[in-house]
């Protein structure tokens, strides 16, 4: 069975049956005008179920490194010159099928060649699903920066099939599992606790549907509310501002860390903020702060990494008239947008999670 969002701006479709909806998306472009990109993990454990539709559909690929590393101005370089050497134009699909990495990139290649042409994420990781496949936002790394270069664009469909998650280890299905925890602190109570009792050891891929279903929903919430983040839907950056800073820093470092563990770290760190600033309660700061430490470990920085930590917060995106803007909770559920933050607040919010 399948069955596909309303919100007209992205088109996402749920579905076990992932080879009939691609074949209908494809059907609908001109013979000859659809074009795969792929990452090197996919290509060994996901595209062998779409290939006898690919092959049958004469179906050019093309394979780029996977890491975050890979996200950058060359490999878009690689997949313009594929499209464009196999005569791909305005009225092309590309079909973008791997994690957030590949989907940010893919959507970025596809909107900025001849000015744009069409795609179609295949998110094939639980991070990709719920956050980076979802929003419209695409992008690559530039200079040392996260997602610095980029545009707003909706893939015309997206199509979410959890049976693609059975090739994914434990340490990516947590990098997913961070932000659909963010969600719901953003906006639904009920929503996080059906996470924080998710039983992890046996991962029932039919209940993670209806949860990963309910997730890409809160996101849909803020992004029709606000498409190009000029105000509510900045709640979706919760957990982002020092997110970006730890996942920048460790890049720098050489040891790089999954996306979502950014990401969860950085909701300690500003649901400690929370706290300071919003009265965010510390019984469930320190209760959600023990979850998260026994699930995720913790991203270990010393005193001296804290003035480098601070310089990259200083370089987000969101930050307005050289102010480090945050996203903040009063409560779960209740956000707090614009919240600009101190030297001094950012420091000691750095220096109560090394203590931690």
């Amino acid at each position: 069975m399948t069955s596909a969002d309303t919100n007209p701006q992205s088109s996402i479709i749920f579905s076990r049956q992932i080879t009939e909806e691609l074949e209908k998306i494809i059907n609908s472009f001109p013979e000859g005008k659809t074009f795969l990109l792929t990452e090197e993990t996919p290509e060994k454990l996901c595209l062998p179920i779409l290939q006898p539709l690919l092959k049958k559909k004469g179906i050019r690929q093309v394979v780029i490194p996977g890491g975050e590393n890979n996200k950058s101005t060359e490999s878009v370089t690689k997949v313009w010159e594929f499209l464009s050497k196999n005569g791909a134009d305005r009225k092309s699909l590309l079909i973008n099928l791997g994690g957030g990495m590949l989907t940010d990139l893919g959507g970025f290649s596809a909107s900025t060649f001849k000015r744009g042409m069409a795609f179609v994420n295949i998110p094939t990781t639980l991070l990709s699903q719920v956050d980076a496949s979802v929003g419209g936002k695409t992008g690559i790394n530039f200079n040392g920066l996260k997602n610095e270069i980029g545009v707003f664009n909706n893939p015309c469909k997206v199509i979410i099939d959890t049976d693609f998650l059975k090739t994914i280890d434990d340490k990516n299905f947590l990098s997913g599992f961070a932000e659909m925890i963010k969600h719901g602190l953003i906006k639904n109570p009920e929503h996080l606790k059906k996470l924080l009792d998710y039983d992890m050891n046996k991962k029932d891929l039919t209940e993670l549907q209806k949860i990963i279903k309910e997730s890409v929903n809160i996101k849909e919430w803020f992004v029709k509310r606000d498409p190009t983040e000029k105000n509510i839907r900045k709640a979706l950056n919760f957990g982002h501002t020092a997110g970006h800073a730890f996942e920048s820093f460790a890049l720098h470092k050489g040891k790089p860390i999954l996306h979502g563990y950014a990401v969860i770290f950085g909701i300690i760190a500003e649901l400690y903020l929370s706290g300071k600033k919003m009265g965010f309660d510390k019984k469930i700061l320190q209760d959600i702060t023990g979850w998260i430490i026994k699930k995720y470990g913790k991203f270990e920085i010393s005193t001296e990494d804290e003035e480098p930590l601070y310089g990259l917060m200083t370089h987000d995106k969101k930050n307005e008239n050289n102010q480090i803007n945050f996203t903040l909770l009063s409560k779960i559920g209740e956000v707090e947008i614009n919240q600009v933050c101190s030297k001094q607040e950012i420091m000691d919010t750095l220096n109560y999670y090394r203590n931690l």
